[in-house]
């Protein structure tokens, strides 16, 4: 089933919502906290890259990154000048064609990577040296992808790594995550798709089920809805709902009086489909279970392990960054794309 979800700024809703959230943020002067960038890699170091979409540390101290315009994945050894590129692009098993998602187990000694050659999707694991260790094809065939403002659209856009296997959202499934072994059979599936009055139009209905599956430190996973209301769960390592929470705050208000009940489709390889444009940039869980939120406004909502949002933050490095992906480093610092930028997460 195809579907979109465009993460991009159409002209009115810059035009309109920015204005309005910076507006927002003055008439609330210190409810945001504003964190500065400690470092992260040298300015000679991310030039080498063409599209950063994810900066990861293993516990080694050594820096991942994956470049999805280069088709990359690159390894930065902690204060070495030079990256070196340890899978290269490439449709044969071991390189990468077309990816779409990483992430670095939390040992760091093996990644996982997504991609589609020839328009079939992937999964790829490899060691932290980039040796191929094992890799599977996903049924039928990838849908459209469109690559819009650091965020992959369709098919595999987010994946967790848990080392022996990787957790995907395929809402087409009838199921918000699924666990899948190393050797690419379904282990289980989690969590019932959200109503969102659009079941009629599958592919609206599945875009709207669009989302972030995040391993809890504690067992079981945060899974945050990309588009539509802004929600997350909470599961236990049964798979039972905790709880679910609707996310609000001032910043986000004028994006949803402007969320629209109607949905442009756009023509793909001769089929229209639904352009939904999400709340939700990306999002990742620290070492102590606390939920990070970042939106298309410049704003991020980090949660406690109960759900309750306990701080709102920005990022400023040359300026507000809006992050395109989020990690931990090995002491707790928040790494962040664009930029490659290392800041505090107090």
């Amino acid at each position: 089933m195809q579907y979109y979800v465009a993460a991009f700024f159409v002209s009115a809703l810059v035009l309109g919502s920015s204005v309005l959230v910076h507006s927002a943020l003055a008439q609330a002067p210190g409810s945001v906290t504003e964190l500065n960038a400690l470092g992260g890699l040298a300015p000679e170091t991310c030039n080498v890259f063409r599209d950063p979409v994810a900066f990861q540390q293993a516990p080694s101290g050594e820096y991942f990154v994956f470049d999805r315009r280069d088709h990359s994945v690159y390894r930065i050894p902690r204060g070495a000048p030079t990256p070196t590129k340890i899978v290269s692009i490439g449709g044969e098993g071991g390189r990468l064609l077309e990816p779409t998602a990483f992430d670095l187990a939390f040992n760091g000694r093996t990644f996982a990577v997504a991609d589609a050659p020839r328009g079939q999707e992937r999964l790829q694991v490899f060691d932290s040296g980039g040796k191929w260790l094992a890799g599977f094809f996903l049924p039928g065939r990838a849908q459209p992808r469109v690559s819009i403002s650091g965020l992959a659209l369709g098919g595999v856009s987010t994946l967790a790594f848990l080392g022996n296997g990787i957790v995907l959202n395929q809402p087409e499934t009838g199921s918000l995550i699924t666990e899948y072994g190393l050797s690419g059979t379904p282990v289980r599936t989690i969590g019932t798709l959200r109503p969102t009055g659009h079941e009629t139009d599958r592919q609206l209905h599945f875009a709207m089920n669009t989302g972030i599956p995040l391993p809890h430190p504690d067992g079981g996973y945060y899974f945050v809805f990309l588009s539509g209301t802004p929600v997350f769960r909470r599961y236990n390592t049964k798979g039972e709902l905790l709880f679910e929470r609707v996310i609000q705050g001032r910043e986000l208000d004028p994006i949803l009086e402007q969320m629209p009940t109607q949905w442009p489709r756009r023509k793909v390889d001769g089929t229209e489909l639904p352009l939904v444009v999400p709340t939700v940039r990306t999002a990742a869980v620290d070492r102590s279970g606390q939920l990070w939120v970042a939106f298309l406004t410049p704003v991020t909502y980090v949660f406690d392990d109960h759900g309750d949002k306990i701080r709102t933050v920005q990022f400023r490095a040359t300026g507000i960054i809006a992050p395109s992906s989020l990690a931990f480093s090995t002491k707790g610092n928040v790494l962040i794309t664009p930029g490659c930028y290392e800041f505090p997460s107090r």
